[in-house]
């Protein structure tokens, strides 16, 4: 098994991933932290090492725009964008997911203004999360190169079809260097294999229509079956992770399960920040205490009975969103509870906001947190909140 061991920075990975790929086709527009791996990649094109047509186009709802004609048409295609410029296609997000277009898209996970901040948090994707994306979620720069190799796979699926984003944090990832383990170019064009198109556009041959006007009388139905295809995500997604474990030698599921099996308590949070509660979850456990994470992967569709199983004999659970739902539990809580729920038993429930806007995200907050669960552990009810971690007194 041929592998290439390197040092870069995650955008740098995500665009040798789509150099070993080849799409046929990239509609982008640059955006802080995204713009390095699509400059990357335009240097490929540039210099003849993939045959793919870049569109350098006005804005991030023009490249949806684009690449959703380019699918349609027959072609595979990829883009990569982040927070303002994922908000700014929001139209099109829906447009792409109702056509079953496999557009495999990553996004460098970025705040969104007011006030104007170009750091990590996940309120870019979480905004996202209803229109019919399916989302992949990377703690590394070699989980995020995993991801999106998987996410042609996924999406091109014939009983899928759909639209895939792989998140990743802007610059704690997307720019900082890490050591890589790439595989070779042969293995990864086999994995993905050839594009078979599906019922072209540009086929005059068996014409077909696209984006039609549906209006009261199938609506609704429509949007039954779009359910039901999110719903047969999780068997492809599994098959195709399996499938990668053989070329690759990485393991993923649907979510990673940390030291969680005969733990007391435990943390659910997404993407780098997992490893330094990995971290710390290793520390507490030389000192006896029994804490375990989970890490979800796969987040829409979201696993839920599989969440359950994992999380339900703990004491008590903290999820840590990175990203808020002003007036309502954050994204990700929201999940887990509604994933618990059903339970006969189950676990005391803490959300905890955490790194909005790039705040640092530090060992003593995991420990601040491992022990407030340890306090609520023996509370029937405790009192329904969120709080902020690391939150300065504000004005």
């Amino acid at each position: 098994m041929k592998k290439k061991m390197t040092a870069v920075t995650g955008n740098e990975a995500l665009a040798e991933a789509l150099r070993q790929i080849n799409p046929d086709v990239c509609a982008a527009y640059p955006i802080t932290p995204q713009t390095d791996m699509m400059q990357r990649f335009s240097d490929f094109v540039a210099d003849g090492l993939v045959e793919t047509e870049l569109m350098l186009v006005e804005s991030e709802h023009s490249a949806m725009s684009g690449c959703i004609g380019a699918s349609v048409g027959g072609g595979r295609v990829a883009t990569a964008t982040s927070g303002p410029g994922l908000a700014l296609m929001w139209e099109m997000l829906y447009v792409a997911s109702g056509m079953r277009c496999p557009i495999v898209m990553a996004v460098m996970n970025r705040a969104l203004s007011a006030p104007l901040n170009i750091h990590c948090d996940h309120s870019d994707a979480m905004g996202a999360r209803d229109s019919g994306w399916i989302q992949l979620w990377s703690e590394n720069a070699q989980e995020a190169y995993d991801n999106l190799i998987m996410a042609f796979r996924i999406a091109e699926h014939p009983d899928i079809r759909l639209p895939v984003m792989v998140c990743m944090d802007g610059f704690i990832i997307s720019h900082s260097v890490g050591v890589m383990e790439f595989l070779s170019d042969d293995v990864v064009q086999r994995f993905v294999g050839e594009f078979i198109p599906h019922e072209p556009l540009l086929d005059v041959g068996h014409p077909v229509s696209y984006g039609p006007l549906v209006v009261i009388d199938q609506y609704h139905e429509y949007k039954k079956a779009q359910s039901d295809i999110m719903d047969s995500v999780f068997d492809v997604a599994a098959a195709v992770a399996q499938e990668f474990e053989s070329i690759s030698g990485r393991r993923y599921g649907l979510f990673e399960s940390y030291r969680l099996e005969d733990a007391e308590f435990g943390i659910v949070v997404l993407n780098s920040a997992a490893g330094t509660c990995k971290d710390m979850i290793d520390e507490a456990r030389e000192n006896g205490v029994k804490v375990g994470l989970l890490k979800p992967r796969l987040f829409r569709p979201f696993p839920y009975a599989a969440v359950a199983d994992a999380l339900s004999h703990l004491k008590a659970v903290c999820v840590l969103d990175r990203s808020d739902s002003f007036g309502a539990f954050a994204p990700l809580y929201v999940e887990i509870a509604a994933s618990l729920y059903p339970r006969a038993t189950r676990p005391v429930l803490l959300n905890r906001i955490y790194g909005l806007g790039g705040r640092d995200f530090m060992p003593e907050h995991v420990e601040a947190v491992i022990n407030e669960m340890k306090d609520m552990a023996g509370l029937k009810a405790p009192a329904l909140q969120k709080k902020y971690i690391s939150l300065r007194q504000y004005l």
